[in-house]
């Protein structure tokens, strides 16, 4: 153990131990090394541990150094650096603790059986030691995401919920996560601590380069926070402690799983609450929680399923179900038509047998459903049995009520082409009766061009709605480029930022991914007019925005130069429309597949000067109208 190579200074240094080329010599080398290491105070301790750190993460499912100590090795060291102050900062022992925790959250994130081993070897006591906050926000992130994988197991959650505090200090950090990293580290640079400087850029350096890493760091401590209480919330007994308000009036506004997009996030963590008959309860009362999901579900982003599941059992609840109807049930309504979304079947379906056994199972009082509503919902079923209708109904008699349909399409384009939006939206409505239920290309367009007709008569719900159905119907799913901007648009009026950022990204992912031809030719197939809403979004749904607010903000240059953390001057960006692509917003009125071929047509539109069309509020490109 004590012969080392001639260029290595330190006696059984770990890397020439890993070089032993006899298997029972290395193993019976490393551990003693496991043994030994935390009763040492020699110099280069950080050395291995950061080693075995790297191991960790490019191994975590590798049980040779489980078997040999690694776990009480780990757990020793974060109790050394916790009661022994004078060896945490000598050298660079300041590091060691963060890199053990790290090294049991990673071998212990994905087997069972080695996170039973990590509790045998003790390694809770000190990470909830970490998570109190002894040393600082760096490590209580990588201390709850350990103690996240380890309460994931049926195993050894018991071991983890033993300790009472763990839930109330998660459900804490979850809450002040984002304030703790502003005002700790992202707030003032000159105060920073240059260990976590380093681990945060790793040798990258550069001040923007922090910045960047904090941002993404505290959404994980965040999310990883999340994810230690929804292990909690499968549990009916510790709902009590989860479902407090000032808990859960934040929950659909904390969205760390966009950088950690296996988190829950915070609708994952109402899902799973609202699975619970006792979490309904406490969801369904606190204010502005319903409506969140409601714009949640209408989203196009990964946790849309989620939402919507949170709506349907609080739907069918008899105890929430008066609590949430206004609201859940357009929702629902506007999500009726969509199949199926990723690997959830027939969600359309499981939406309407709901809403119908909502209107069936009504009562009087406080559960009757008001007329608007029964309304919506007989609507819907209606269309349900013309679809069954039309299946048996002569293929002539649906082409003459398609073609009735584009006779009075074209009708609403010529009104809408003329200036009367509200006549081009009745136009619209009455093709949609028309329209077989069959021929979701042709019903996708008039739902977009009504939703366009509604962000013109300053109607944001109503364009939110029928965009949303648009993108139902479309195949794939949520992949309609022209209902996307829209939504974008109108969520932007009603000053939903994060909203209208994810549909104006997938916007532009659409744009970029077109395969027209014209588009092809421009260099850039992104529209500028995007380009400007998702920089606006971006800074009022920058992750510190509130903490900053708090504190006073603070001056920070952005990738684009713009500052960030303190109100901007919005005044240039004008509110978005398709009308800058050059038609008054009427562009593509009237293409049944909308295809881009008139949004990139004529490059002088985009050199012509905007003026401002007062009675709408949009910018409107003098332009040669569209065929």
């Amino acid at each position: 153990m004590d012969k080392v190579s001639p260029d290595c200074p330190y006696p059984g240094c770990f890397f020439c131990v890993m070089k032993e080329g006899n298997p029972s010599k290395r193993r019976a080398s490393i551990l003693k090394f496991f043994r030994e290491l935390p009763s040492q105070d020699d110099d280069g301790q950080v050395l291995p541990i950061s080693g075995l750190w790297n191991t960790a993460m490019a191994h975590p499912n590798d049980p040779e150094f489980i078997e040999l100590g690694i776990f009480e090795c780990m757990a020793a060291l974060i109790w050394k650096g916790l009661k022994n102050r004078r060896w945490l900062t000598h050298d660079q022992n300041i590091y060691i603790p963060y890199y053990a925790a790290h090294i049991i959250g990673s071998y212990t994130m994905n087997m069972e059986e080695f996170a039973e081993r990590a509790v045998h070897a003790g390694v809770i006591l000190p990470l909830v030691e970490l998570l109190r906050g002894r040393l600082t926000w760096v490590e209580q992130r990588v201390a709850v995401r350990a103690l996240g994988h380890l309460a994931t197991y049926a195993s050894t959650f018991p071991a983890v919920a033993s300790h009472g505090e763990i839930l109330e200090l998660s459900i804490q950090l979850a809450m002040s996560s984002l304030e703790i990293v502003y005002s700790h580290f992202y707030q003032y640079v000159d105060r920073r601590l240059s260990y976590h400087c380093d681990l945060l850029t790793r040798g990258m350096g550069g001040v923007e380069m922090e910045s960047r890493k904090a941002e993404e760091w505290a959404s994980q401590l965040q999310c990883w926070s999340l994810q230690l209480i929804n292990c909690f919330a499968f549990k009916p007994e510790f709902l009590p402690t989860i479902c407090k308000p000032e808990f859960l009036i934040k929950l659909p506004g904390m969205w760390g799983g966009l950088v950690n997009e296996n988190s829950p996030a915070g609708i994952g963590l109402l899902r799973t609450i609202c699975h619970h008959k006792h979490g309904r309860g406490p969801v369904a009362s606190c204010p502005g929680i319903v409506e969140a999901l409601c714009n949640i579900a209408r989203s196009s982003d990964d946790w849309q399923y989620m939402a919507i599941d949170c709506l349907l059992w609080l739907l069918q609840d008899p105890s929430t179900s008066h609590k949430v109807m206004d609201k859940a049930v357009p929702a629902l309504v506007d999500l009726a038509e969509i199949s199926s979304l990723g690997d959830h079947k027939k969600l359309g379906e499981s939406i309407v047998n709901a809403l119908q056994e909502c209107v069936q199972s009504q009562g009087t009082g406080r559960n009757s459903i008001s007329s608007r509503i029964q309304e919506e919902v007989e609507e819907l079923l209606s269309s349900r049995q013309r679809l069954k209708w039309e299946k048996n109904m002569p293929k002539e008699d649906l082409h003459i009520k398609q073609a009735a349909a584009l006779v009075v399409k074209l009708e609403g384009n010529s009104l809408f082409s003329s200036g009367n939006i509200s006549g081009a939206a009745s136009k619209y409505s009455e093709a949609l009766a028309l329209c077989p239920m069959r021929s979701k290309k042709e019903r996708v367009v008039l739902y977009s061009n009504r939703a366009q007709c509604h962000l013109l008569l300053q109607q944001p719900l109503a364009a939110i709605s029928d965009a949303t159905r648009a993108l139902c119907l479309h195949n794939p799913v949520n992949r309609h480029a022209k209902s996307l901007w829209r939504r974008a648009q109108a969520y932007d009026m009603l000053g939903l930022a994060k909203e209208s950022l994810l549909d104006a990204i997938l916007f532009i992912n659409e744009c970029s991914q077109s395969t027209d031809p014209d588009l092809s030719l421009r260099q850039n197939k992104v529209p500028d007019y995007a380009e400007r809403l998702v920089k606006k979004q971006m800074r009022a749904a920058w992750l510190f925005r509130e903490a900053a607010s708090k504190h006073g903000g603070v001056h920070c240059e952005g990738a684009d130069g713009e500052l960030c953390g303190q109100e901007s001057d919005d005044s240039e960006w004008e509110t978005a429309s398709e009308s800058e692509m050059g038609n008054d917003g009427r562009d593509e009125m009237g293409e049944d597949d909308f295809e881009w071929k008139n949004d990139f047509e004529r490059k002088d539109k985009y050199d012509k000067p905007p003026v401002k069309d007062m009675k709408h509020g949009y910018n409107v490109q003098l332009t040669e109208d569209e065929e």
